[in-house]
């Protein structure tokens, strides 16, 4: 007999797939993995000080991206948008030597051969911006965290076993991003690509101690304070790739672009 989370996790999953169903299909980039209601430790005894103390976090049902955004979608939303928000604040660092969004003839479009890649040089609140964009929202970072660990408290999102290259992209060079997608080996069980390496992620979440309450300020859209990031990069260590880091010393300047910080949306 199915138990009764396994039973919510497929309604979770049947009820994103009706939507989709009536909506049209779904491209790859538009897909999205869906996890039921429930609690889950978040944070670890065993890792930075930062990650502790471990503590049970309550979440509502949810979905998160099956990958990240890459340039070609990014680049969409600068068209529609432009590069700077109502205030001036910028949503992307167009000019950076980073970044691999040029405009071109009144357009922004990615680069030749990078448009699978992963979208970089997006502020955090560019990266929250688009999600808005397109009806979602940033994953906070408990959700992060809980589609990248699961409910079993995985080390790595696909298990216990050592990061390699068949499952991550770290330890690399300077700004040698990959397409996404690029690693199954690495996916989570629940079908998740690209948790870990290629690039950090940004979350909604504020940079705040834990334990993790949402309610506590760190969840505000418009404090100006640091944000988390999540995964790993290509140019980052192993240790980064596990499921409860939490970016410190990546996580800085969140109104500005970085080389190696991405994004997913959520719902």
């Amino acid at each position: 007999m199915a138990t009764p989370t396994g039973f919510a996790h497929r309604c979770a999953i049947a009820l994103i797939a009706v939507g989709a169903a009536i909506a049209g299909p779904v491209s790859a980039q538009e897909a999205m993995v869906g996890f039921p209601a429930g609690s889950f430790v978040m944070g670890t005894n065993d890792g930075p000080a930062d990650e502790r103390p471990p503590h049970t976090v309550a979440l509502g049902a949810f979905a998160i991206d099956r990958l990240p955004v890459d340039n070609a979608r990014f680049a969409e939303f600068l068209n529609a948008v432009g590069p700077l928000d109502g205030s001036g604040r910028r949503l992307y660092d167009f000019d950076d030597p980073d970044a691999r969004i040029h405009r071109i003839d009144g357009r922004f479009r990615a680069d030749p051969g990078y448009e699978d890649h992963p979208a970089v040089e997006a502020s955090w609140r560019g990266a929250r911006d688009y999600c808005r964009w397109r009806g979602k929202r940033l994953p906070t970072e408990a959700e992060r965290e809980r589609a990248a660990r699961g409910a079993a408290a995985r080390l790595y999102p696909w298990g216990s076993e050592t990061p390699d290259a068949a499952r991550a992209h770290f330890g690399g060079r300077y700004n040698d991003t990959r397409p996404v997608g690029s690693w199954p080996a690495g996916a989570s069980p629940e079908g998740v690509l690209d948790l870990a390496g290629n690039v950090h992620e940004w979350v909604s979440s504020r940079y705040l101690p834990y334990p993790y309450r949402a309610e506590d300020g760190r969840e505000d859209p418009d404090h100006p304070g640091e944000r988390v990031t999540r995964g790993g990069a290509h140019d980052s260590g192993p240790d980064t790739l596990k499921t409860t880091w939490r970016g410190k010393g990546v996580s800085r300047a969140p109104a500005a672009g970085h080389h190696n910080i991405g994004f997913r949306c959520a719902r």
